[in-house]
């Protein structure tokens, strides 16, 4: 398995994880709140009925520790022969009910805590004012907040645990699922070299041997280019699966560039394009699987040769940044649309030009990506295409010292 396929399995699990725990978590929460809502309600109701009792048959002062009962009676309040909290009564609300004759209820925050206060018509042209000290209610609910909060802390960590595992059972058949897709491809394609290595060379034979108009002897080129084209597809389809077998050693970037361009050379000789290397003159070393990044470079130089008109001009440049070696190939030909960058890199997309169909690019980013890089295109219609590789440098303890001796100076 790729590093970027492995990245891909990490958020996969990641991403079910999340969503089993968000789940899990909303759930809890949703509980919770109607747990608390109801709580606060009923309590709510409780006393609103005992404030109501309160103004109707309660006596001044008969419960002093929660409750209290003020009564307004030809022009004099009785407020009881116990002590009353500070702030009480609400002698403008008594006054505002005796005049108009409504009821009037609101809540109170004084002296640390909250009180609910009724005021209302009495019996007997009185006027009542009844006040509950909410505070043991208030610590209920403090309680059951902390309980919920507990539960939803817990619901977390479970939820944690089961999305883990459902995105391990999740994730597991499709990995299973690439790692069969990668035998059967690695096996088809070794079994297709063969076949397909004979067929180009029995036309290459047939095309050199046979004396034949030019009409047919074209035709039978144009065959074998195209089983030649086949042979190159199953190259890269065999090259893409085995990139997760194969460990990786110290690699030159730099050399693999200047390869890729002199290999190159004589193509673009023939449409007279201008091929120019920015080589930095010393090593410049990553890790990884040498003939893998070299068809990886290969592929984007030809195919900035396949889309520069001749006369165009290549640029090809290498260089460290960042900690990663950065090689940049870019042409002045067709380019595309800004839209279709992300869709070069993917499979059986048109790659423009000599039976590619579109795995070139694909097995480049796949070659890339397993080397823990990334690969980026840019580009505008008819003003060219800029193609950027970066792969990490690699540790200097793993970098072979014959393959640094070797290097140019």
């Amino acid at each position: 398995m790729t590093a970027w396929e492995r990245s891909e399995f990490r958020r996969a699990r990641l991403r079910v994880s999340l969503l089993v725990g968000l789940a899990i978590t909303v759930m809890i929460a949703f509980v919770g709140a109607i747990a608390y809502a109801v709580m606060a309600h009923a309590q709510e109701t409780e006393v609103s009925r005992e404030l109501r009792y309160n103004i109707t048959y309660g006596v001044p002062g008969v419960a002093p520790k929660c409750a209290w009962v003020f009564v307004l009676e030809n022009g004099v309040l009785d407020e009881g022969p116990f002590e009353v909290p500070a702030g009480f009564p609400l002698r403008a609300d008594i006054d505002a009910v005796h005049t108009s004759g409504t009821p009037v209820t609101r809540d109170v925050s004084a002296n640390g805590t909250e009180y609910m206060v009724l005021t209302s018509p009495g019996a007997a042209g009185t006027t009542a004012q009844a006040v509950f000290d909410l505070r043991y209610q208030l610590a209920d609910r403090a309680h059951l907040l902390h309980a919920l909060v507990i539960a939803l802390i817990a619901g977390l960590v479970v939820a944690a645990l089961i999305g883990f595992g459902v995105g391990r059972r999740t994730v597991a058949p499709w990995a299973e699922a690439l790692a069969r897709q990668r035998r059967f491809v690695a096996d088809a394609s070794h079994e297709l070299r063969t076949p397909i290595a004979r067929a180009y060379l029995r036309a290459q034979l047939l095309a050199a041997a046979a004396d034949l108009p030019d009409a047919q002897r074209s035709s039978l080129d144009a065959l074998a280019k195209s089983i030649r084209g086949l042979a190159d597809v199953v190259d890269d389809l065999l090259q893409s699966a085995q990139l997760v077998h194969r460990a990786g050693t110290p690699v030159d970037l730099a050399d693999v560039a200047e390869a890729a361009v002199v290999g190159e050379t004589e193509r673009a000789a023939e449409r007279h394009i201008t091929l120019d290397l920015d080589h930095p003159g010393h090593p410049l070393v990553v890790c990884g699987i040498e003939t893998g990044l070299r068809r990886a470079v290969d592929e984007l130089l030809a195919n900035a040769v396949r889309h520069t008109p001749e006369g165009g001009r290549i640029a090809v440049a290498v260089r460290e940044a960042d900690g990663q070696v950065e090689l940049v190939v870019e042409d002045d030909g067709e380019g595309f649309a800004a839209g279709d960058a992300a869709r070069l890199f993917e499979r059986l997309q048109h790659g423009g030009g000599e039976g590619r169909f579109g795995l070139g690019l694909a097995l480049v980013r796949e070659i890339v990506t397993g080397h823990g890089g990334t690969v980026e295109a840019a580009g505008r219609p008819g003003a060219g295409a800029r193609f950027t590789l970066r792969i990490p440098v690699a540790d200097s303890r793993v970098v072979a010292p014959e393959r640094i001796s070797s290097a140019r100076p």
